[in-house]
């Protein structure tokens, strides 16, 4: 048996843009009632939470495996940590009394600033006691090479359970396996090279069986290739710092739903006129005049597909860049612009090189660096599609659930949407120094939601 995995294009490229002042983890924060995670004598039992999470890794072997390098290529393969250690990543920590809201946000942003050990296995829950109100928290970290959804691949999906039981039998015995020779990663690479010529006329092979789904592909990537266009300068597009600034609202999910059947639109129009509403409030403030915004053309760029809250392997590798209408005052015009910026958006697929990059990986990543410095987008906006029903932890109830995404290079500001047990909670991920006035985006939010379901 093989003792190590490689990673696809996708994977590898969250190692090729990360640098000292980009962590490419993204996180959760879940709010949850402290009293079943109790212990007798006071306090989250963190022993019992460690148990726990350790008796559910066999359902997510990555979270045992940390990264390799391949000797002269540089590439990363995954490889078992033969030191794990649970303690190192279920971390135990406690807010000030009172430990409020903005205490809680304030310490999520210093996690986001600590970049993830790469030494270790990419992956940290940290359990926040001191939370008011009987209540804790859970923050998870995975890194983006196996992240996927806002959850990572499997990982909080492991610990929650629609039901509240408290009770859990130990995991299944874990050995490592033995840690590959750097002869043995590179001369596993240098047989993947020469087999290039005959899975290229595979490859032609199935071209021929189905060329009208391979005509698609390959438009798609000349799309990419040629780029969705440069979009202005702004504040929001500068070299980013090392610090990292959270916040988050919360609306309710029921009138959201109600006024985009109001006004007959989908949810993503509706997010997007909110969010264009919101930036144009928070510019105006911030000094920028009605005028230096109508010429500003801000781009945000959206997932081609709806995300569930927790996507699998065939998440695409594509995205649609549209013009937010940030200086439209109107709710009513704002959001049927939002609709025609929609449907004329630009579609930036990555799939095909994807596969391309498989066999020319620096190729690839040269590529996607590229298109990150040419800035396509200035911001990006991520809706998932929230579990269905209430989720437990070791018999606690999940009360609240915040997607908190990292920033890409140039990028001050993303933002994350998540609708969960009638509450749909906005999480936004800034750059401190770039965005020390985060909290009046929140605001701003807020102020453009009350606007739209008025309007509706």
């Amino acid at each position: 048996m093989a003792n190590f995995e490689r990673l696809d294009a996708r994977e590898r490229l969250a190692f090729e843009i990360e640098d000292e002042h980009v962590h490419l983890h993204a996180a959760t924060a879940c709010v949850l009632e402290a009293g079943p995670l109790g212990r007798a004598g006071g306090g989250v039992d963190i022993d019992r939470i460690r148990a726990f999470v350790e008796s559910r890794l066999y359902r997510v072997p990555v979270c045992r495996k940390r990264i390799a390098r391949v000797p002269l290529e540089g590439a990363p393969v995954w490889v078992d940590d033969d030191n794990f250690n649970i303690q190192f990543h279920v971390r135990h920590t406690h807010l000030p009394v009172p430990g409020d809201e903005r205490l809680l946000k304030r310490l999520c942003g210093r996690l986001a600033s600590q970049r993830l050990d790469p030494e270790r296995p990419l992956w940290e829950l940290w359990v926040v006691e001191g939370l008011e109100g009987d209540r804790c928290a859970v923050v998870a970290k995975a890194h983006e090479s196996f992240a996927r959804g806002m959850l990572g691949q499997g990982l909080l999906e492991a610990l929650l359970s629609t039901t509240p039981d408290k009770d859990f039998e130990p995991g299944p015995a874990w050995l490592p396996r033995p840690r590959p020779s750097g002869r043995d990663l590179l001369e596993a690479s240098l047989r993947r090279r020469l087999a290039f010529p005959l899975a290229l006329a595979r490859g032609a092979a199935a071209v021929a069986r189905e060329r009208e789904s391979f005509q698609e592909r390959l438009e798609s990537t000349v799309t990419a290739l040629r780029g969705a266009g440069v979009a202005s300068e702004s504040p929001l597009n500068q070299p980013l710092g090392p610090h990292r600034r959270v916040d988050w609202l919360a609306l309710d999910a029921h009138a959201f739903a109600e006024s985009a059947a109001r006004l007959a639109v989908g949810a993503d129009a509706l997010y997007m006129a909110l969010l264009a509403g919101a930036l144009g409030r928070f510019f105006e403030r911030r000094g920028l005049p009605l005028a230096f915004q109508r010429e500003l053309r801000l781009r945000v760029a959206l997932p081609g597909a709806g995300v569930p809250w927790s996507v699998g392997e065939g998440e695409p590798l594509a995205w649609s860049v549209a013009e937010l209408p940030i200086s439209e005052r109107d709710p009513a015009a704002r959001v049927q612009a939002s609709v025609r910026a929609l449907r004329d958006a630009r579609r930036v697929s990555f799939g095909l090189l994807a596969e391309a990059g498989e066999w020319a990986p620096l190729l690839f990543a040269a590529f996607a660096r590229r298109r990150l410095g040419e800035r396509i987008a200035n911001l990006a906006l991520t809706p998932f599609a929230g579990p269905p029903v209430p989720l437990h932890l070791l018999g606690a109830r999940v009360l609240e659930m915040v997607p908190l995404l990292p920033l890409p290079p140039g990028q001050a500001l993303r933002v994350a949407v998540l609708p969960y047990a009638g509450v749909l909670r906005i999480g936004m991920s800034a750059d401190w120094d770039l965005l020390p006035d985060l909290h009046d985006l929140v605001l701003a939010c807020a102020e453009s939601f009350d606007e739209l379901a008025a309007g509706a």
